[in-house]
């Protein structure tokens, strides 16, 4: 059995951003790709609240976000 984890919004949001100039926010980028790359390891699920979420800002942005997202089941 796979662990579930719940994907909050800023998963697709570092994923997606262009990557940061500020050091902590790079690395935070950079180990949350490596754990998308390993994301067939859990059992993922996301809320409404996050779809919500990822929809706004810019609206290319969160198209990107959105396609993160795509396929994971709602709680």
């Amino acid at each position: 059995m796979k662990p579930k984890v719940y994907v909050e919004t800023s998963i697709p949001s570092y994923l997606t951003a262009w990557r940061s100039r500020d050091i902590v926010i790079a690395g935070n980028q950079e180990t949350t790709k490596e754990w998308w790359d390993r994301r067939e390891d859990f059992e993922l699920f996301i809320s409404e609240f996050v779809v919500e979420e990822a929809s706004g800002g810019a609206p290319e942005a969160a198209e990107r976000r959105l396609e993160m997202l795509n396929g994971i089941p709602e709680i």
